[in-house]
C-alpha cells in the first residue's frame, strides 16, 4: 500500500478552519528569504514560489490569507515527509484565491487554457513594488510552463489531495480543485436536494383526495386567466415537491405565488388524514435584514387578501406566517463561529421554509440550511435567477436555475399540471429527456410591475439578453422612454462632477420625459423624481421641538426614512472617484454647501446609515438603513433640553415601529449616499441612478447592471463614464465555477 493511500488523518486542517495561533506557527516554519523573482527567472524551487506569492500578495494580485493557505499546504507535507512540488503550493493559493472571487472550485483544464480570464490576474488597478518595479511573472506565464497531465499527476500524487474520501484539505473532483470545506458544502446541498426530490408525494395523482384539495385551492386563490398563468403552475410545482424553486425578474409576482402557495399546502393539509388535520409549521426567511424587512412589508397585505373562506381545510389567517427573519437569525448563530444552533442534530422544528432572496445566499449558508432542515421538510426557494451572485462563494440559485428558461417538463409532469390546473404547458418547454430538478423548477414569466412600454423593462431584458446597442443609450438621453433617463457625461472631470452633484441634489426631473410629469400608477398620479434634498427638506421643515410627543419624532422618522427611500445613488466599485468611497464624499459636500447638512464627515444631522453587519444585540442587521437626527431630548447641567444624535432605523418586525440609537452603539456601518450594486441586493428605491465608471473592471458585468437596472421602482437614471465600458461590461457575464448543477444533472 502507498503512503498516500496508508494515510487517513493526517489533513483534517484546512486554513479556513484553523486557529490563527497554527496558522502563524506554519507560517514562521516555512519563512524564506529569497531574491526577488522576476519574470525572466526560470520556474523552480519551493523557496522561489513562495517568494513570488510574496510578491503577488505586496502588489495587491492575491490575498494574505491565498499565500498563508499556500505555506500552511507545504508545512503540513513535510510533517508527513512528503516534499510538495512548486506547482501544488501554485495550485494551491490559486485556490483559495478563487474562493475569495466567488467561486467554490478551480476547473483545471480552464484555468491551463485562459489562466488570466479565470483569476483575473494581475488585477487592472495592481502595480509594481517600488518606483520602477520589476515585471513580475503572471499565472498565466507560470501556467503556460504546464500541461494538464502535469497538475494532475502532482495534484494526485500529493498526501495534501484526495477524492474526497479522505481528510485532505484539498480536494480533487471530475477536474475541480477544492478547498475541502467547500466540497462538502456542494456535496451536502446536492444531496439534500436530491433526497427532498426522491421522496413520493402525495399528489402525483390528482384523482386522489390530497390532489383534488389543492385543484379546489388553486381555482379559488387565481382568477381564470386568457394565457397561461404561470403563478399557477408553480405554484402547482412547488406543492409537489419537497424541494422547489421559483424564479422571476421584478414585477412577476414572486411574493404573491408563495402565499397562494401556502394558502393551498395548508389547505391540503386540513384534509389530510395522514396529517390529522394539522396544520404545517411554516418559516419564511431571507439572507439579510433589508430583504426581511422587505419581505415583511409585502407579505402581509398579500395574505390579508387570501379568499380563505372559499378554500377548503378550514384555512384561518393565523395559519399563514407574516413575520419574516434573517437565516442567521432562524438558524441560531454564534458570535465569532461558523456553527449554528440549529444543525442536524438539533433541527429546526419546521414543515416548511420559505427563503425570499435566494440569489444572494452563498453556499456555506445555503449547507447549513440543509444541515438544519428536517429531511421531511419542504424547502421553497424564491429569487431572481438573473441577479448578482451573493458576495461569498457560490452561486446557487443561479446553478439551480440554470435550465429554467427552457424548462424541460416531463410530458408527464405536463400531463399533471395541465389535470390539476387547467392550464397546458407549452410545448416549447416539454421535453422527454427532462431531469428530476427541472421538474422542481418554475419559471416565472409576466411581469405586473412594468407595463409593455416601460424603458425600466425594456432596458433590463435589453441588457440580460445581450442585445444592448447605442441606439437604445441614445434613445435614453432623447427621452424616448418616460421612466428612463441617460445623463451625458461632460468633457472634464469637474463636469461630470458637478453633474453628479446636481443630480443627486435633485433628481434631474427635468432630464425625463415631459420632466417626470403626467405618470399615473394605480390610478394616481405619480410624484416625479427626487433627489436627496427631498428628505432633507422634511428634516428640516417641522415643528417639533422638545415638548413633542416620542410618537411624533417616531412618525416624522417614518416619513424621512420613506423619503430617503424615493432616490437612491448605485455604483460598482468601492474606491476611487466613481467608487462608494468617491461619491459619498462628492454628494455630502455637495450637501454640506447647499446647507442641507452641517458637516460631511463624523456624525452630523442628516447622516444615512448603511449597517454592514448583523448586530443582533441591537436588532440590527446586514442592510439596515438609518438617518441620524439631532433630537432635544438631551440636558444641560442646568436642566435646559439640549440636542442629541440618535439614528433612527424601521423595526425589522412589519410593526413600523422606529428604533432610535445612540451613534456610539453603532460598530459596523458606513455613509451610504452612495452604495454598491451588491449591497443594494434585496432593496428596491423609487428612484435609482446607476453610476459607472470609465474604465472596465472585472466586477462590471451582465448581472451587476441588470441588479442596478431592477432596484428601481417608477424611475431609473444612468450616468457612465464612457459608452463603450458600458456595453463591454453588458457582455461580461458572471461565471462561478462550481459542480453543482452536475451533481443535480447527471
Amino acid at each position: 500500500m502507498s503512503r498516500k493511500q496508508n494515510h487517513d488523518q493526517q489533513f483534517s486542517l484546512d486554513l479556513n478552519e484553523a486557529p490563527a495561533s497554527e496558522v502563524q506557527q506554519a507560517s514562521r516554519a516555512a519563512d524564506v528569504s529569497p531574491a526577488p523573482v522576476d519574470a525572466a527567472t526560470p520556474f523552480s524551487g519551493l523557496a522561489q514560489m513562495e517568494e513570488l506569492l510574496t510578491q503577488w500578495q505586496e502588489a495587491g494580485w492575491v490575498r494574505p490569507l491565498d499565500r498563508e493557505f499556500a505555506r500552511l499546504i507545504r508545512t503540513l507535507c513535510q510533517e508527513q515527509g512528503e516534499q510538495p512540488e512548486p506547482l501544488l503550493i501554485l495550485l494551491a493559493a490559486l485556490a483559495s484565491h478563487q474562493v475569495g472571487r466567488g467561486h467554490v472550485c478551480v476547473h483545471l483544464n480552464t484555468l491551463l487554457e485562459e489562466p488570466a480570464r479565470t483569476l483575473a490576474l494581475p488585477p487592472e488597478e495592481a502595480a509594481g513594488t517600488g518606483p520602477e518595479p520589476t515585471p513580475l511573472p503572471t499565472p498565466a506565464d507560470l501556467m503556460a510552463r504546464f500541461a494538464p497531465e502535469d497538475c494532475y499527476q502532482v495534484l494526485e500524487n500529493s498526501l495534501a489531495v484526495s477524492d474526497g474520501s479522505q481528510s485532505t484539505p484539498l480536494v480533487l473532483d471530475s477536474g475541480r480543485l477544492y478547498l475541502r470545506r467547500f466540497w462538502r458544502y456542494e456535496q451536502r446541498i446536492a444531496e439534500s436536494i436530491r433526497q427532498r426530490l426522491e421522496q413520493p408525494s402525495d399528489l402525483d395523482d390528482p384523482a386522489l383526495p390530497q390532489g383534488e384539495t389543492l385543484r379546489q385551492a388553486l381555482g379559488e386563490l387565481f382568477r381564470p386567466q386568457p394565457e397561461v398563468d404561470y403563478q399557477k403552475l408553480a405554484c402547482a410545482l412547488a406543492a409537489r415537491n419537497r424541494f422547489a424553486v421559483i424564479t422571476g425578474g421584478p414585477g412577476t409576482g414572486k411574493t404573491t405565488t408563495v402565499v397562494n402557495l401556502l394558502a393551498a399546502l395548508q389547505a391540503v393539509a386540513g384534509t389530510s388524514p395522514q396529517r390529522q388535520a394539522r396544520k404545517y409549521r411554516i418559516r419564511l426567511a431571507a439572507p439579510t435584514g433589508k430583504a426581511a424587512a422587505r419581505l415583511n412589508e409585502s407579505i402581509g397585505g398579500a395574505v390579508s387578501r387570501l379568499p380563505l373562506a372559499a378554500l377548503p381545510g378550514n384555512v384561518q389567517q393565523a395559519d399563514i406566517p407574516t413575520r419574516v427573519t434573517t437565516l442567521h437569525r432562524l438558524l441560531g448563530s454564534r458570535p465569532d463561529s461558523r456553527q449554528f444552533r440549529h444543525h442536524r442534530d438539533n433541527p429546526l422544528l419546521v414543515d416548511i421554509l420559505v427563503i425570499d432572496e435566494a440569489s444572494m445566499v452563498d453556499v456555506d449558508l445555503m449547507a447549513s440550511v440543509m444541515d438544519a432542515l428536517p429531511a421531511s421538510a419542504h424547502l421553497i426557494l424564491l429569487g431572481d435567477k438573473d441577479q448578482l451572485a451573493s458576495v461569498d462563494a457560490g452561486a446557487v440559485l443561479g446553478e439551480l436555475c440554470r435550465r429554467a428558461l427552457a424548462a424541460h417538463y416531463t410530458p408527464e409532469t405536463a400531463e399533471w399540471l395541465a389535470a390539476l390546473t387547467g392550464d397546458r404547458v407549452p410545448e416549447t418547454l416539454v421535453d422527454n429527456a427532462g431531469q428530476p430538478m427541472d421538474q422542481a423548477v418554475a419559471m416565472l414569466r409576466k411581469s405586473y410591475r412594468f407595463t409593455e412600454d416601460s424603458g425600466i423593462r425594456q432596458l433590463a431584458q435589453a441588457v440580460n439578453s445581450n442585445t444592448l446597442h447605442r441606439n437604445t443609450l441614445a434613445g435614453l438621453g432623447r427621452g424616448e422612454f418616460n421612466d428612463v433617463t441617460m445623463l451625458p457625461c461632460g468633457p472634464t472631470p469637474e463636469d461630470t462632477r458637478a453633474l453628479i452633484c446636481r443630480h443627486a441634489l435633485t433628481g434631474s426631473p427635468e432630464a425625463f420625459s415631459n420632466q417626470g410629469l403626467g405618470r399615473t400608477l394605480n390610478g394616481q398620479a405619480l410624484p416625479p423624481p427626487v433627489g436627496y434634498q427631498h428628505y432633507l427638506n422634511l428634516m428640516q421643515d417641522h415643528d417639533l421641538d422638545a415638548d413633542s410627543l416620542r410618537e411624533d419624532w417616531d412618525q416624522l422618522a417614518r416619513q424621512v426614512l420613506s423619503a430617503f427611500g424615493d432616490f437612491q445613488v448605485l455604483c460598482a466599485l468601492r474606491q476611487g472617484p466613481w467608487g462608494v468611497e468617491g461619491l459619498n464624499d462628492l454628494i455630502a459636500r455637495e450637501l454640506t454647501a447647499r446647507g442641507l447638512i452641517p458637516k460631511a464627515e463624523g456624525w452630523y444631522r442628516g447622516r444615512p446609515v448603511l449597517v454592514t453587519g448583523n448586530d443582533y444585540n441591537l436588532g440590527l442587521m446586514n442592510g439596515d438603513i438609518g438617518i441620524t437626527f439631532s433630537l432635544p431630548w438631551g440636558q444641560h447641567e442646568n436642566g435646559q433640553p439640549c440636542e442629541t444624535l440618535r439614528v433612527a432605523f424601521p423595526a425589522s418586525d412589519g410593526s413600523n415601529d422606529i428604533r432610535w440609537i445612540s451613534p456610539s452603539r453603532l460598530q459596523h456601518l458606513e455613509t451610504v449616499f452612495a452604495m454598491t450594486v451588491h449591497k443594494s441586493q434585496g432593496s428596491e428605491f423609487n428612484h435609482t441612478c446607476l453610476i459607472l465608471p470609465d474604465r472596465l473592471s472585472p466586477v462590471m458585468t451582465r448581472e451587476l447592471v441588470y441588479t442596478g437596472i431592477t432596484r428601481a421602482r417608477n424611475w431609473f437614471s444612468l450616468i457612465a463614464g464612457d459608452e463603450t465600458v458600458l456595453l463591454e461590461s453588458v457582455a461580461q457575464q458572471v461565471v462561478r465555477a462550481s459542480g453543482l448543477a452536475e451533481r443535480l444533472w447527471c
